[in-house]
């Protein structure tokens, strides 16, 4: 069997660290739904040429834990543009402690929204 690859543009990476984790030792799934939001904020707001905002997360799957010392990549595409919104499909993904070893921990889909200098809805440029 074929081992899974990221899909998407690598948005952002990060290291889990111990102040993340729960009490049973893994990193919170808020912090890595945090840090997937963050790069969903990043790669809309380049596609959009200015400010962004989340408005829904419409599903969110977690499939594996992330641990101490793990680095998180998150990986972005953007699968609709509308006319002041787009959905974002994000992959959350972990480079294990000290090793080559990668594994999808969850994805997700962002709809995030265009705002002008007034915090209304604004129209998301043609590329």
């Amino acid at each position: 069997m074929a081992q899974q690859k990221p899909s998407g543009e690598l948005v952002l990476r990060t290291l889990a660290m111990p102040a993340d984790t729960n009490a049973a030792g893994d990193i919170f799934g808020g912090w890595v739904m945090a840090q997937m939001d963050l790069a969903c904020g990043i790669r809309a707001a380049e596609r959009a040429k200015g400010r962004v905002v989340t408005v829904a997360v419409e599903r969110m799957v977690f499939a594996k834990p992330m641990k101490v010392g793990d680095t998180l990549s998150i990986y972005a595409d953007i699968e609709r543009v509308g006319r002041t919104s787009m959905t974002l499909r994000l992959e959350a993904w972990a480079q294990r402690y000290l090793s080559d070893v990668m594994e999808k921990v969850t994805e997700g889909d962002f709809v995030m929204v265009a705002l002008d200098g007034a915090g209304k809805p604004a129209p998301i440029p043609a590329e």
